[in-house]
């Protein structure tokens, strides 16, 4: 529908249209603890429109797919959080870019040219929770280096290292603290241990990590309450 054809499209509404990956569905289902909600979105023309107000003035310097992706992942989020009781909430963004979420809840967005992702969970039960979403292509041969550590390059085999896997799990890991004082973390300074599934930051912190690679690359990363600090 274009712009001024008629009534236009609620979250609520836009959220039950058909532009949901079957296979994503399938694998997000799997991605993570069952009290860990999460979905996604094909970012569709129009879904610029979702965002509210207060979340609208928090992207003003932002190119126009910016605020389309950005509304896509808020359409998710805001489905997600109807199961936890909450309606039409207002999910701006902090100084960090972060969004701020309704009190007794943590989450991630995430979104690449195509698809949104959002992840919910009780602060009661989880401290940190991080999600990341890329295309299932290869890492530009540029980036490698800038990703994988020496340790990491030793370990795993090519096909990891040179695909998004890394990259998307320490994303997720970056954003899970987000949320936290401390030094910023670059991808050197995140240590991946895909066996153990779980990721080791250089001050110490460990996360629980999980991931999919097929039909996309999404990971989530997440701890906790009881691991870190949750009075944020």
């Amino acid at each position: 529908m274009g712009r001024g054809e008629g009534k236009r499209d609620g979250p609520a509404q836009r959220m039950n249209k058909d532009v949901n990956d079957v296979g994503l569905i399938r694998a997000l289902a799997s991605l993570g603890p069952p009290n860990v909600l999460v979905g996604h979105r094909i970012i569709t023309p129009g879904d610029e429109d979702a965002l509210l107000p207060g979340e609208r003035s928090t992207f003003r310097s932002s190119a126009p797919k910016i605020y389309r992706q950005s509304g896509a992942a808020r359409i998710v989020a805001r489905h997600l959080l109807g199961v936890f009781g909450f309606s039409d909430v207002v999910l701006s963004r902090s100084l960090s870019g972060a969004p701020v979420w309704p009190a007794g809840v943590v989450g991630s967005l995430a979104h690449d040219d195509s698809v949104a992702v959002a992840a919910i969970a009780r602060s009661r039960e989880f401290s940190a929770l991080g999600i990341d979403v890329e295309p299932a292509d290869p890492l530009p041969p540029e980036l490698i280096t800038l990703v994988a550590t020496p340790t990491e390059r030793r370990c795993y085999p090519a096909a990891i290292v040179e695909s998004r896997i890394l990259f998307a799990v320490k994303e997720a890991i970056y954003k899970a603290l987000n949320l936290f004082d401390g030094p910023f973390l670059d991808f050197q300074d995140i240590e991946v241990d895909l066996n153990a599934s779980r990721g080791r930051t250089r001050n110490g912190q460990t996360l629980a990590i999980a991931f999919t690679n097929s039909p996309r690359v999404v990971a989530m990363s997440f701890d906790l309450a009881s691991s870190i600090p949750s009075d944020r």
